[in-house]
């Protein structure tokens, strides 16, 4: 496995749709997979997309608990419902920024796990933010894009700092 060198904002790879995953049991797929993991574990993220180690296909990690994190490849990702939640959010292609992003509370998803085998599930709550989040770096959007108010975005530190002060 390898440590992948991760793009960041202004890079093209991150602007533009992602090509779908032909074989997803090929080894270059699997090493990818692999590789992908490791970085994402090394960067401390909790999700990772193809498009963010120069890579444009249609594949993401996340993590949703303790264990391994779960792949999915060429994602369909539906809202269920009309509720939103608006939270934090950061990524590893804008270190040291966060911002507030509102995302569908829970959201529905089909597509392939690593072993190429069809998958189907539901998620809710920090899951279905960071499902969302990844599926859109596969349409080269960004969650800035998806920021009403950029007066709430700031750097980690400084919004950290922030929330200690007294009110």
């Amino acid at each position: 496995m390898a440590l992948l060198k991760i793009a960041r904002l202004g890079h093209p790879v991150l602007l533009g749709r992602a090509a779908e995953v032909e074989d997803a049991t090929a080894p270059e797929i699997q090493r990818l997979i692999a590789d992908m993991a490791e970085t994402m574990v090394d960067a401390g993220g909790i999700g990772i997309a193809a498009p963010q180690v120069h890579v444009p296909l249609r594949l993401f990690l996340f993590r949703s608990g303790p264990g391994a994190p779960s792949v999915l490849i060429n994602p369909e990702i539906e809202a269920i419902g009309d509720e939103a939640d608006t939270a934090w959010e950061g990524c590893l292609s804008i270190p040291g920024l966060r911002g507030a992003v509102p995302r569908a509370s829970r959201v529905r998803f089909t597509g392939l796990d690593e072993t190429g085998a069809r998958i189907e599930g539901e998620a809710e709550g920090m899951a279905a933010r960071v499902i969302q989040h990844e599926n859109d770096h596969l349409d080269g959007v960004l969650y800035l894009s998806r920021m009403p108010d950029m007066a709430l975005l700031g750097f980690t530190e400084e919004l950290a700092r922030r929330e200690k002060e007294p009110e």
